[in-house]
């Protein structure tokens, strides 16, 4: 038992802060986005939906969406640009964009919790992103739990 509970410290410590490390990793990618959407929309949304631009690490990387749920710039799925997406569940059948939208338009952020599919594992995945009005687009960053 006591190899049990000393397993799952370990395992709370280590992991902990890394997830509140893609946390600020998130957020702070999503409020440089926003910022540059402010500054000048388009060049943003342009950067924000390049594979190898500046709002892509790894599994962690910037997407957008208009208030209506398009999707205007995606740096890993790039079919999924021009969709309206509002309606599309994830896994569970929760409608994430809606919330996130929702969210947007209601207090200016929204931290939504959905499953998606990472692209590193190739795997769904339980997923929490971080999403701010930015002129009339939702700007986003999520991490994988």
């Amino acid at each position: 038992m006591k190899r049990i509970a000393l397993c799952s410290a370990l395992l709370a410590f280590c992991v902990g802060p890394a997830l509140a490390g893609e946390k600020e990793d998130a957020t702070k990618m999503v409020n440089d986005a926003a910022a540059a959407v402010v500054k000048d929309k388009a060049a943003a949304v342009a950067e924000i939906g390049k594979a190898t631009g500046r709002y892509v690490r790894g599994e962690l990387y910037v997407f957008a969406y208009d208030l209506n749920g398009v999707m205007v710039a995606h740096p890993i799925n790039a079919k999924l640009v021009g969709k309206n997406l509002l309606e599309v569940p994830d896994a569970d059948g929760k409608m994430f964009r809606k919330a996130i939208i929702d969210g947007v338009k209601s207090s200016g952020t929204a931290t939504v919790d959905y499953k998606y599919k990472n692209p590193t594992s190739g795997k769904v995945e339980e997923k929490v992103s971080f999403c701010k009005k930015a002129v009339d687009l939702a700007v986003c960053a999520g991490y994988y739990k």
